[in-house]
């Protein structure tokens, strides 16, 4: 069984120094079928930061990455949520 990881950027409402919470946020959104494979920081302007998320989701599963999707724009943190790239891996 293959996997895909799609690897998220999500931008906050406001300048955020930590990300912890919003990180906590976005891990409860995870199907159960789906593993978080990491998280990074990307500088826009004037201090603004964005966080990149790399979520595994099981290939044959139809429609977790739309649930995930829409419940991390959901969060009262987040003002877009951007899919960078999508890939196939079988680990």
């Amino acid at each position: 069984m293959g996997h895909i990881i799609v690897t998220y950027k999500v931008f906050p409402e406001d300048i955020m120094d930590n990300f912890d919470e919003l990180k906590k946020k976005i891990e409860k959104c995870l199907p159960e079928s789906s593993s978080l494979e990491g998280y990074g920081e990307e500088p826009i302007a004037f201090g603004l930061k964005a966080l990149l998320v790399q979520i595994k989701f099981p290939e044959d599963i139809t429609g977790l990455v739309d649930i995930f999707e829409n419940q991390i724009q959901r969060i009262d943190t987040v003002s877009q949520v951007q899919t960078l790239m999508v890939r196939r891996t079988s680990r």
